[in-house]
This record gives C-alpha cells, sequence and structure tokens, in this order.
C-alpha cells in the first residue's frame, strides 16, 4: 500500500475574537477549502479567569452545511432553534446539521463563567451537497465517554473516533456523507499507520505539538495538504501532539459563501438571507 505524500503546508492565521484567542486554519490567503471540508477555527488554549464572559457566541443562522464542534478544554453551552439545549465538557464534541437553516447560540456555562479555567475548542464546517442543503436541521452533543478511544503503539498513541470506521469499529456520530472524523493524541516517538480511501480528501491539522508524516515536519497551527497517490499515512510524533484528521470524498459542485450561509449559487445565498429576516429558522 503506498504512502500519501504531502503536496503543501499551510500556516494557520491568527484572527482574534475579542478576548478569545483565535487560529484560522482555513479559508485563508493559503488554501480557502479542502472539498468537502470549508473552515477550521481553533479557540485557544487560555485560561479565562473567574467572572468571565466566556465564549462570544451568541445567537446567529447557519444554513447550507454542518459544524462539529471538539471541545478540548472547558465547555460549551448550546441552545438552538431546534430547541435542542446542552452542555459539553472535555473531550466532548457536538454535531450540527444547519441544513435549510437554523439558528444557534454557543456560549459557557454559568459555573465556567463564574470559577474560569482552560478553554480550548476546534469548529469545522463540512459542505453538503445540493440534495441535502434543505435537509431538516438536527443537533447531537455527546460527552466525552460516549466517543470510542482505541489505543494503537503500546499506548502510545489514542484515537478518539468521532465518525466513520476504523478497523472495524464506529465513530459515535452517523453523519449524512461518508465523512470520517477523528482526534490523534500521541506521545513523543508514538507512530500510528492509518488507510485512507484514494479517491478522499484529507483534512489534517496539527493542534499541538509536531508530527513527522512523508518525512516533512508538520508543526502545531499547521494544514497539512496531501496528494492522492497513496492510501496510507504514516504519522510519528516527534513530541506530545494532537492531530485533527479527518477524510471524505469531494462533492466536487459550486461553492457560494456568504458569512454563515453556504449554497451553490448566488441566487441561493440570496433567498437565505430574505428567509433569515423574514423568520424562517426559527423553527
Amino acid at each position: 500500500m503506498n504512502a500519501r505524500t504531502i503536496r503543501n503546508i499551510f500556516p494557520a492565521v491568527r484572527d482574534d475574537i475579542a478576548d478569545l484567542q483565535t487560529w484560522r486554519a482555513m479559508p485563508t490567503q493559503y488554501i480557502d477549502h479542502l472539498d468537502p471540508f470549508l473552515f477550521l477555527n481553533h479557540h485557544g488554549r487560555q485560561v479565562y479567569p473567574p467572572g468571565n464572559r466566556g465564549l462570544p457566541f451568541g445567537p446567529h443562522p447557519h444554513r447550507g452545511f454542518e459544524t462539529v464542534t471538539f471541545i478540548l478544554e472547558g465547555d460549551i453551552a448550546h441552545r438552538d432553534s431546534g430547541g435542542h439545549e446542552s452542555v459539553i465538557g472535555p473531550q466532548g464534541v457536538q454535531w450540527m446539521t444547519a441544513g435549510r437553516g437554523l439558528i444557534h447560540s454557543e456560549t459557557s456555562s454559568e459555573q465556567f463563567k463564574q470559577h474560569g479555567g482552560p478553554l480550548e475548542v476546534l469548529q469545522l464546517w463540512i459542505n453538503l451537497p445540493a440534495r441535502l442543503k434543505m435537509t431538516d436541521p438536527r443537533y447531537t452533543g455527546l460527552q466525552s465517554d460516549a466517543i470510542p478511544v482505541f489505543e494503537e503503539d503500546e499506548g502510545r498513541v489514542s484515537i478518539q473516533l468521532v465518525s466513520g470506521a476504523w478497523h472495524g469499529r464506529q465513530g459515535a456520530f452517523t453523519p449524512l456523507l461518508e465523512v470520517t472524523t477523528m482526534l490523534l493524541r500521541l506521545r513523543q516517538h508514538g507512530r500510528v499507520e492509518l488507510a485512507i480511501p484514494l479517491a478522499h480528501n484529507v483534512f489534517f491539522y496539527v493542534v499541538r505539538g509536531s508530527v513527522q508524516v512523508d518525512e516533512q515536519i508538520v508543526d502545531e497551527h499547521h494544514v497539512a495538504d496531501f496528494r492522492h497517490d497513496g492510501e496510507q499515512l504514516e504519522i510519528r510524533a516527534t513530541r506530545d501532539s494532537m492531530v485533527l484528521l479527518c477524510h471524505a470524498p469531494p462533492i466536487g459542485e459550486p461553492i457560494v459563501s456568504h458569512g454563515p450561509f453556504v449554497m451553490n449559487t448566488q441566487e441561493e445565498i440570496a433567498q437565505a438571507i430574505v428567509d433569515y429576516q423574514a423568520g424562517r429558522f426559527d423553527a
């Protein structure tokens, strides 16, 4: 089985939101998207003092894609117009299908705002094809104990399998599309090999640490872009590291985005704005 090779390595861009330290891995001036992966913000890691204001993401709309939020540290209090509410803690994950339209807020729990503590969050946007862009919204939030974790390399590597399959085992979430998402935590010198279908696009972001892939070093806050020339990735940690690894077949459709809306045409964007202003995202 041939190993995939790296085409480019791109840095994330520092783009703070109020007092929230933020690295935007995609889109940037270096890379726009990796179909179907549209966007990744990496918030933190930072420590909030007692009596803080928490996360700043009050009610806002989405249409046409899915959001996957990885709470590495701290918590997120979720509320949306579909009636879903949850507070998800460290190493938990939220998967939201915006579909035809949803308004949600992502703030911090009252406990976190009162007591403070470390906070680190990844939010990934995954596109939907035209046939699913107007699907009914849905939301699932899972705490860490509901997401399977598998160990490799005598415990030097752990794989938190959020969606998709790995060695015949299934992830915690069942997406609308064939999307595999996992968080890899590697101790220094930990090594793992992963099989990935040749046709799939790979999204590979180093959250912290430094790893070697294809004889190249990928440091924290960097995205590796891979060629379609093999079905295997071999990853070795040069120091304690964490990697967000996702892969999926590309959708191959036009992408037109405007803020929180991602559709296929400019006319559909205009309709999304009209629908939101008319209150059609509220149910």
